[in-house]
């Protein structure tokens, strides 16, 4: 089954009108998918065995869509996300050793081991973490869209979200003041087909979510989420849009989770062959055999890729594994506040 976007083009398509891309990044991105996903396996596998706390929310199917998008920002360019955010952050650059840490709780993690699963962060990347209330960052993505342009900057806003998100009102408040300031925002639904537990058919009765967008003629297009190369391409597009001074853009990726909604789900609202026929459209495969078939890359690459791929996966384990926790100390000089927070008078007569 060939797979389009809405100018007509997939992957295939897209490498043989000269993508401009050269063979060591189609070869990266197929790096940065697979890296996810392995990365989230030994998650999973940490998880049951008691290594990491709190809700874990794997990303397993949706690979093509992160590193797709993220692959059309510069450095400069912010992000934020949602509580799904390790492919995120893998597609950004973060260090998976400090994402590992942050994960077993280590002062080592990227958010010193305070943040877990659903909190990365990494300031130095722009890269403004995951948010655990759906649709809460959606506000805070534009009002850094709106500093940018406040301070004359080209930066672009990228900021990730799921289509139950689409429901709430910090949505529409969002998209209705970035159009009307025409802020520098890309706004990518990361359409799943399921808020939750809940089909997106039963919570929401326009299910193209592109044309919730229509409401303050905001630019919007549906893309295959599944396709990285047709992802990397309309973020481009809507990226030039924003910087250019025109306005936000919404994307709608049409994609899938392999796994529940967080591991602990039973997922008894779908069924195992309804996972399967999707699995069939796994974004790793598809895109690993387009690079086999147009021979961008070779098996004996894929196969030393992947195993370097394990090795980087369990080395972050052992460095989660071997840092330590975080003290008492954390309260005042982890870095959560702006300044060292005075203590006066001296506690308990110190």
């Amino acid at each position: 089954m060939a797979h389009v976007d809405e100018h007509g083009r997939n992957s295939a398509g897209i490498l043989s009108n000269d993508s401009g891309l050269d063979a060591a990044t189609l070869i990266d991105y197929y790096r940065q998918m697979a890296l996810i996903r392995r990365f989230e396996e030994k998650c999973q596998e940490m998880y049951t065995r008691a290594k990491i706390g709190g809700f874990l929310h794997l990303y397993i199917g949706e690979e093509a869509t992160a590193v797709g998008a993220i692959a059309a920002l510069r450095p400069d360019d912010h992000i934020f996300t949602h509580y799904r955010d390790h492919g995120h952050a893998i597609a950004r650059g973060l260090d998976i050793n400090a994402l590992m840490a942050e994960l077993f709780g280590k002062v080592t993690g990227c958010s010193k081991g305070l943040g877990g699963s659903m909190h990365f962060a990494d300031a130095s990347k722009n890269f403004w973490g995951g948010y655990a209330i759906v649709g809460s960052h959606l506000p805070l993505a534009t009002g850094v869209a709106l500093g940018m342009k406040m301070q004359r900057k080209d930066s672009v806003v990228m900021v990730f979200f799921g289509d139950g998100a689409t429901n709430g009102g910090e949505f529409y408040e969002s998209l209705n003041f970035a159009q009307l300031w025409k802020l520098p925002v890309v706004f990518v639904c990361e359409n799943n087909l399921y808020a939750m537990g809940t089909p997106l058919e039963v919570h929401s009765s326009v299910t193209e979510i592109y044309r919730k967008a229509c409401a303050f003629d905001m630019k919007a297009e549906r893309v295959d989420g599944n396709d990285v190369l047709v992802m990397r391409e309309a973020s481009l597009r809507a990226v030039e849009h924003a910087r250019s001074g025109k306005g936000p853009v919404l994307l709608e990726a049409m994609t899938y989770r392999f796994r529940g909604h967080s591991a602990q789900d039973t997922q008894k609202y779908r069924t195992k062959e309804d996972i399967e026929r999707h699995r069939r459209n796994d974004p790793i495969v598809r895109y690993r055999t387009l690079l086999l078939n147009e021979g961008i890359a070779t098996e004996q690459q894929i196969r030393d890729i992947d195993r370097m791929i394990d090795d980087q996966v369990e080395a972050a384990v052992r460095f989660a594994d071997e840092s330590p926790e975080p003290g008492h100390e954390w309260i005042m000089q982890s870095g959560v506040y702006a300044a060292p927070i005075a203590v006066d008078p001296p506690i308990h007569g110190e």
